[in-house]
């Protein structure tokens, strides 16, 4: 599965340059003016694991296969673009159709680098954005809820249900706040608000693009950045799109050095992937044999024939049974056999709910 990503923002907040670096391409390219990015820019990334290199040596696989993630690299958004402005719509639309927003703020100081809104502002800048996605995402539900309340009025039982939770996102669009915050109370709405594909009703990840100085520990103005994201039960970020540049560049065994002297554990990279798969509620499972051992994802809650039709359809049809076990046990027990002779390999049902980390092999019959 995976997630698609669209990373959005004002124009030279760094969006192109922070594209460029986790997708290890010159793909996107990177330029002082706005408006350098028109048509979307689309990289695959490979999503580090650690635990899929342990399972690997223990079982002896020839091959390791990471799970996916998609990013695209999207125009910057400008005031007035729900009405058109730089080419606001085309790029609205390229916004529809990821699965979370990352959103790149200027946490930065640099008067060699312009802002188009001419100041440093990143809760502003945010804002900005925000704004124009509500307005766009306002326009379509004024449009579509009295379309849908006539419907409702002759019986029909999909607009009903269309009335009550868009018309739910329509309140609080026109009250300023995102159709994220709207609330379904069941399935079927549900199913409907997500297949209206509103702009605001996405999950959003701030990324605080700061100095190679803040790179560590942030500075003032990530700071506000994460009580905003805190307010609205987003996620947060601190990232320096330069320091990612030059690590994009470097051969694999230097990396870690590098990171040593700059204080930093880990990878602007690794942190966004961490935080995407929170916000998105996503877990990883693990197939593992003397061919491969491979990452698939899945969302949480997600039960034991849905992981199944992950790897194939028929794997989810003809469902039987996951023989299951839990990434710490396959490591302790140095894999399958000594799992199953310690009693550590489970026999799990249709009802069973995935866990982060599991090992598994599905019985089928179709």
């Amino acid at each position: 599965m995976g997630f698609r990503c669209g990373i959005v923002g004002l124009p030279n907040v760094g969006k192109s340059t922070l594209f460029n670096a986790l997708t290890q391409t010159a793909a996107a390219q990177a330029a002082n003016y706005p408006f350098c990015t028109i048509e979307p820019n689309v990289g695959n990334v490979t999503v580090p694991d650690p635990r899929l290199d342990q399972l690997a040596a223990v079982a002896g696989s020839a091959k390791i296969i990471e799970t996916q993630l998609a990013f695209v690299d999207i125009a910057g958004l400008v005031r007035g673009a729900s009405k058109g402005e730089g080419l606001g719509n085309q790029f609205l639309g390229n916004i529809r159709e990821v699965d979370a927003i990352v959103h790149v703020l200027r946490c930065f100081e640099d008067g060699d680098v312009t802002h188009v809104e001419g100041k440093v502002d990143p809760i502003a800048d945010a804002e900005t954005v925000e704004t124009e996605l509500m307005l766009s995402d306002l326009e379509s539900l004024e449009k579509r809820v009295p379309n849908l309340a006539k419907k409702a009025a002759q019986g029909d039982k999909e607009a009903k249900i269309g009335v009550a939770v868009l018309g739910q996102a329509l309140e609080l669009l026109r009250e300023g706040k995102p159709a994220r915050l709207t609330v379904p109370k069941d399935e079927e709405e549900a199913r409907v608000f997500a297949q209206a594909q509103l702009l605001t009703s996405k999950p959003v990840l701030y990324v605080c693009n700061v100095d190679e100085g803040d790179a560590a520990n942030g500075n003032a103005l990530s700071a506000r950045v994460f009580e905003k994201a805190k307010a609205e039960g987003a996620e947060a970020v601190v990232v320096s799109a330069a320091i990612e540049a030059e690590i994009a560049t470097m051969p694999a065994d230097e990396r870690g050095e590098f990171l040593d002297e700059l204080g930093l554990e880990e990878t602007g990279l690794a942190r966004v992937i961490t935080a995407g798969y929170k916000l998105l509620k996503l877990l990883t499972f693990f197939t593992v044999g003397p061919k491969e051992a491979r990452a698939w994802t899945v969302h949480v809650g997600a039960k034991a024939p849905q992981a199944a039709g992950e790897i194939h359809t028929d794997f989810e049809r003809g469902f039987i049974r996951a023989e299951t076990i839990a990434f710490a046990d396959y490591i302790a027990f140095k894999g399958e056999a000594g799992a199953r002779d310690a009693g550590k390999l489970r026999q799990e049902g249709k009802e069973y709910v995935v866990q982060d980390g599991d090992v598994m092999l599905f019985r089928f019959n179709v």
